[in-house]
């Protein structure tokens, strides 16, 4: 191939031979002094790169393109179109006009870009070519195309790849089929994954345990326990060997459904096996099952269980019994376990403080859950949402309003994106003490930090408003409520409606009936009581 063909070439076009400058082009070096000359064939691929952009078509070309036009080339130009819908058409002009028989790279580069711009129709005609030519994908794009046609919900064309693949003795990855049960379990495929594992199993194909979790987690999130079990015992049947995660899942699933005694004998099964001992893993998920149940007993016998084994408990554990005592109203035992937590050299963390807190406050020793506010404080420990919550809606029970409003003016300068029901017992405060101002103030600070008042915030403002005879204010906050998509109960609207009558203002009284019915009859979207 010469610079002078090219001239050639351009002279057949209709384009400006000056549109190209047709000579090696000169370029700096990083790595060398002097130039580095770009070859002939850089400039053949930009030329023709250039002419498919502008005319999708290279037909007047077919002669000299036969002769100079090879699969490198051909790699280069549709790498050079960075569009994989002008990749695609320039593919089908060269293999069926120019009978180009493509490299792997080629068609690797082309499904790929496919398959990511969603064009999987078109990446199946490309895939066919691609076997038609005697070339297989490797394990690496199979699996990607395997996967992304099952992302893409045609898990026909991906159990057909598969298929295709076995039938030429293409080796195919255990990682492959890990991600597709990943993906069919994600989409809702349950039945699908099943009955593909059950198929490969039968096959003798290369199956890792991580492929039977994945489609054992899916049947536990679903509640089909009884499903799981009998897909353990074909898994063991088939001669494959589940692992310790593969009993954690099942142990999970049906704590999930409160069968924790259930859970609880599969565990000393797990106990009695060689193979692998039961981890930290299965002891907190049973623990935490029976702390739900406020059956602790029975999470603080497998507790002594777990530490006479020899396994040391987590956070995690001692988080589900803190919290399991705090629930029954045991603060005593609640402690011991905290105490036991330390003692274990296991930190507490944010969940241990803020069952703590909330333990105290449920028992009515408010005191004793702001001095572990400040301890965790010390501990730069910082509260979480709930934390916040637990307390001030302690502080306002105990009418101490201005702690409460305190912990608030924290919060608005804190990363926490706030949530109204930790604002609503503090307005409730307020406008219960006749503060409505102050209420009104708390409220704009919720939207500041864009907090949506809901319909709790704005039935007690309105109520409030109503009991200080604000009725102006009061029906402001209505209308807001309304344009809200919030939608008022029956005492809310009675009340205001009575007030108005008896302020001498049924015009206003009526317009509200009116608003509501109108509301009613457009079908508005509003949170119905």
């Amino acid at each position: 191939m010469t610079i002078s063909s090219f001239a050639t070439v351009r002279a057949a076009s209709n384009i400006p031979l000056t549109h190209y400058r047709l000579r090696p082009q000169v370029t700096p070096s990083p790595h060398h002094k002097g130039l580095i000359i770009i070859t002939a064939e850089a400039w053949f691929v930009k030329i023709v790169s250039t002419l498919f952009l502008r005319y999708n078509t290279l037909d007047k070309f077919l002669v000299y393109l036969s002769h100079n036009l090879t699969p490198p080339l051909a790699f280069d130009v549709i790498k050079r179109l960075k569009n994989p819908t002008l990749g695609f058409m320039f593919f089908q002009f060269s293999r069926e006009s120019l009978n180009i028989s493509h490299s792997f790279w080629t068609y690797n580069m082309l499904l790929r870009s496919l398959c990511q711009a969603g064009m999987h129709d078109s990446a199946k005609l490309v895939y066919d070519s691609m076997n038609s030519d005697g070339q297989f994908p490797d394990g690496r794009l199979l699996g990607f195309l395997v996967s992304s046609y099952a992302l893409a919900g045609r898990i026909d064309v991906s159990k057909e790849l598969l298929a295709r693949a076995h039938c030429d003795k293409v080796a195919v990855d255990a990682v492959l089929y890990n991600n597709l049960f990943n993906v069919l379990v994600k989409r809702n495929r349950l039945d699908d994954a099943v009955f593909m594992l059950r198929e490969l199993m039968r096959s003798h194909c290369n199956l890792e345990t991580f492929a039977f979790n994945v489609v054992i987690r899916g049947l536990c999130r679903e509640g089909a326990i009884d499903e799981g079990f009998k897909f353990l015992g074909d898994i063991i049947s088939f001669g494959y060997s589940p692992d310790i995660v593969t009993y954690n899942t099942l142990i999970h699933g049906l704590c999930r459904v409160n069968e924790v005694d259930r859970a609880r004998d599969l565990l000393t099964e797990v106990c009695l096996k060689s193979d692998f001992a039961p981890s930290i893993v299965s002891y907190t998920t049973i623990i935490s099952g029976y702390c739900k149940l406020r059956k602790m007993e029975e999470a603080t016998s497998l507790f002594d269980e777990m530490v006479g084994s020899g396994i040391k408990p987590s956070e995690v554990t001692f988080n589900a019994l803190i919290d399991g005592f705090v629930k029954v109203g045991d603060m005593a035992h609640a402690l011991a376990m905290y105490d036991k937590m330390l003692f274990h050299g296991c930190p507490p963390d944010v969940v241990t403080f803020t069952s703590l807190i909330d333990g105290y406050c449920r028992v009515g020793q408010v005191n004793h859950g702001v001095e572990l506010w400040h301890e965790m404080n010390a501990r730069n420990i910082s509260a979480s949402i709930y934390t916040f919550s637990v307390l001030i809606s302690a502080l306002c029970k105990c009418n101490r309003l201005q702690e409460a409003r305190d912990l608030l003016k924290l919060l608005k300068h804190s990363d926490i994106v706030p949530q109204s029901f930790i604002y609503n017992p503090v307005i409730d405060g307020y406008c219960k003490s006749g503060n409505v101002d102050e209420a009104n103030s708390i409220m704009v600070e919720m939207e500041e930090k864009k907090c949506k008042p809901d319909k709790l915030t704005f039935t007690i403002l309105i109520i409030g408003h109503c009991m200080k005879g604000r009725l102006h204010e009061a029906i402001g906050i209505f209308y807001k409520m309304l344009a809200a998509g919030c939608y008022p109960d029956d005492i809310t609207v009675r009340t205001l409606s009575s007030l108005l009558l008896k302020a001498g203002m049924p015009g206003e009284a009526a317009r509200i009936k009116e608003t509501l019915l109108q509301n009613q009859t457009m079908g508005v979207s509003l949170q119905k009581p």
